[in-house]
């Protein structure tokens, strides 16, 4: 897909400055209120980052990448009943990010379905 590159990096780059702002924002007692717009901007741009790694590759759905996502999705929709641990919520959900996008290929594009890796051309 032309362009993709590009556009996969703006998007974790977008991803990655709001949950920045998110996570400060807990960490240092931000009201609720004023980190709304960090949330919003945070499920926003992970809602468009996911979408367009599935379009990319609709295999991201099952390999290991995929799956860590819906655990972070998780861990976040946690955050509401967990308000008291939410900081530490929030941390393993980045550690979760920063292993799995730092890991080797052959783990990141492990296919849980497949039992295998399954690249589906579109590393990068």
């Amino acid at each position: 897909m032309r362009g993709s590159r590009a556009m996969r990096t703006t998007l974790r780059t977008v991803h990655l400055i709001a949950i920045a702002a998110l996570y400060g924002g807990h960490v240092f007692g931000v009201e609720k209120e004023r980190l709304l717009p960090a949330l919003v901007a945070v499920l926003a741009s992970g809602a468009a980052f996911m979408v367009f790694e599935v379009l990319r590759s609709p295999i991201w759905l099952v390999q290991l990448r995929g799956v860590a996502t819906y655990i972070k999705i998780a861990m976040m929709s946690s955050v509401g009943i967990f308000w008291d641990q939410r900081v530490l919520i929030l941390t393993a959900v980045l550690a979760i990010g920063v292993v799995v996008a730092h890991m080797p290929g052959r783990y990141r594009y492990f296919s849980l379905l497949h039992r295998r890796e399954m690249p589906g051309g579109d590393r990068g």
